[in-house]
């Protein structure tokens, strides 16, 4: 090659690179009159909890009430509701059964108090009832089957009846009861899938002995297992099914990893949680019962409670990529779980040790949390958008909102969550997103701009700063609370004319959520939060 050529490929060479790595502009086009339906409230139907009897901690309350005003949950689910600590059932010395709720009624009044319904997991096995003595977790919820499933039965249309005394039909009526937990893994079923199938025929039996219009489903199973199984099962032997459930997690290795040992990696495939839910939605339509409800009764990034994706910035642009994949495929999709106030490896000695939850022990509010919150914010109509990673709103008012994200699964290769995640990890640009507006009518507007991303919103990273200190003083936990509050990092007025179009553009980082909301009318005051 002559002096010449090399040249001439040198500098096409340099000209090539910055196009092949400058970041590209993003199109997000509105028409406020554009209108797609209503927008899917799957995201905050239900969410999830450790064991019932957590309910019963003032803090778990509080911050239970919390999510609910700032996200919407409608219903929760829980396990252990049966299980020995919550003392619902004894044989006592004559040989008589007896039944007590008072625990349970204790948490059912809060959760009903603050505008939360039961989506009511039946399990685990009382030990009096039980036909063996494996238990899983610290709380030694016991797995096997009953020994008489008849005294199961009567145990369960005892609890319906109950519950109907207390809280009217009518209410009742409104909530789910699912049969057990992830049968399909030896950990938390000590039988087979027929004896999983024999103890789902008796729950429902006496439920709708009680309530026939009550709702009765399940599998409840981890891997997005035994949904056609359990259709089959149903139609076959005229058993009641009014929903199907089951569970979905962002990692490819193992299902059940009470204690964190695993070294989980998260999914390199790009439909990972989705696949699954759209895959059942298919198995359900060409099913003998093709238009059963489908509820995620558990969904997360990692199946670990000691994993620390679900502690960091890049988990809340995560939660909204998969809900947006899932689309109108399921329900419901139950988060697992809003709180670290989570014991099944026993309490936890670190103030951030990669819980599931939203919010850590002490309430300070996770990356996540703010998914949630930002996705509850939005109106009621859903705007035509032909982008992948946002959703765009609008109300009777006018309002028009977008929550947009950028999510970029980083993990290098041969790392697993637990030796990444941990770290201080500043984003990459992503370059810009030209959101362009039509349709409004001519007028003053208050536009208010929300994130999300690495040190906004972001308690994890600065925990990291602080030197990831296993246990925080009062001042530490307010000094991180502060930093995820929620509020709005920009707030100001603008105007739009008679063409009727807004336009702006917004930097962009790896993994940034952005909620943009533009409404009539000035500001209360213009002010810049921090």
């Amino acid at each position: 090659m002559s002096l010449k050529h090399i040249g001439v490929f040198l500098l096409s060479a340099m000209l090539a690179l910055p196009l092949a790595g400058r970041a590209q502009t993003r199109v997000i086009e509105l028409d406020t009159k554009a209108i797609a339906g209503r927008f899917d409230p799957a995201f905050n139907f239900s969410i999830g909890a450790g064991r019932a009897n957590e309910g019963l901690r003032a803090d778990w309350q509080q911050q239970l009430a919390q999510a609910k005003r700032d996200a919407g949950f409608k219903y929760i689910r829980m396990h252990g509701l049966l299980s020995d600590d919550m003392a619902v059932y004894r044989v006592d010395p004559q040989g008589k059964e007896q039944y007590n709720f008072q625990y349970v009624d204790a948490l059912y009044d809060y959760l009903l108090s603050i505008g939360i319904k039961p989506f009511v997991e039946l399990g685990f096995m009382p030990s009096q009832m039980a036909s063996g003595d494996k238990t899983v977790f610290w709380w030694r919820g016991n797995v096997t089957p009953p020994k008489d499933y008849a005294a199961w039965e009567r145990l369960i249309k005892a609890l319906a009846a109950h519950f109907t005394e207390r809280y009217g039909a009518q209410e009742v009526a409104s909530w789910y009861f699912e049969v057990w937990n992830e049968p399909n893994l030896d950990g938390f079923w000590a039988g087979s899938q027929d004896d999983y199938f024999k103890l789902y025929r008796h729950a429902a039996r006496a439920i709708k002995s009680v309530g026939a219009n009550y709702k009765v489903g399940g599998p409840a199973t981890a891997g997005a297992a035994w949904i056609p199984e359990m259709i089959a099962y149903c139609a076959s032997n005229a058993v009641p099914l009014d929903f199907v459930s089951t569970h979905t997690y962002g990692v490819n290795q193992g299902f059940l990893d009470e204690y964190g040992t695993t070294g989980t990696v998260l999914s390199k495939d790009d439909d990972a949680v989705s696949a699954d839910v759209i895959r059942n939605r298919k198995q359900i339509a060409a099913s003998a019962m093709p238009d059963l409800e489908l509820h995620y009764t558990e969904w997360s990034s990692s199946y670990t409670p000691a994993d620390p994706t679900h502690d960091s910035y890049h988990q809340a642009a995560y939660i909204l990529q998969k809900l947006k994949q899932v689309g109108g495929a399921a329900q419901s999709m139950s988060y697992w779980v809003f709180t670290d106030i989570f014991e099944e490896a026993g309490p936890r000695m670190e103030a951030f040790h990669g819980g599931f939850g939203l919010m850590n022990t002490q309430g300070i509010k996770k990356p996540a949390y703010f998914a949630y919150q930002f996705l509850n914010q939005l109106a009621p109509t859903a705007l035509k958008n032909s982008d992948t990673q946002s959703f765009a709103t609008t109300d009777q008012h006018g309002k028009v909102q977008l929550l947009l994200w950028d999510y970029t699964r980083t993990l290098p290769e041969g790392v697993n969550n637990q030796q990444y995640f941990i770290k201080d990890l500043p984003p990459r640009d992503k370059g810009k997103v030209d959101v362009r507006m039509n349709g409004l009518k001519t007028g003053t507007y208050t536009l208010t701009i929300s994130t999300v991303g690495y040190k906004r919103n972001d308690a994890f990273t600065a925990y990291i700063g602080m030197g990831s200190p296993k246990q925080l003083g009062k001042s530490q936990v307010a000094a991180l609370a502060s930093l995820a509050s929620g509020k709005p990092d920009e707030q100001r007025t603008v105007r739009v004319g008679a063409s009727g179009r807004f336009t702006m553009q917004l930097p962009v980082r790896e993994n940034d959520v952005v909620l943009l909301e533009l409404s009539a009318g000035k500001p209360a005051a213009r002010r810049t939060v921090h």
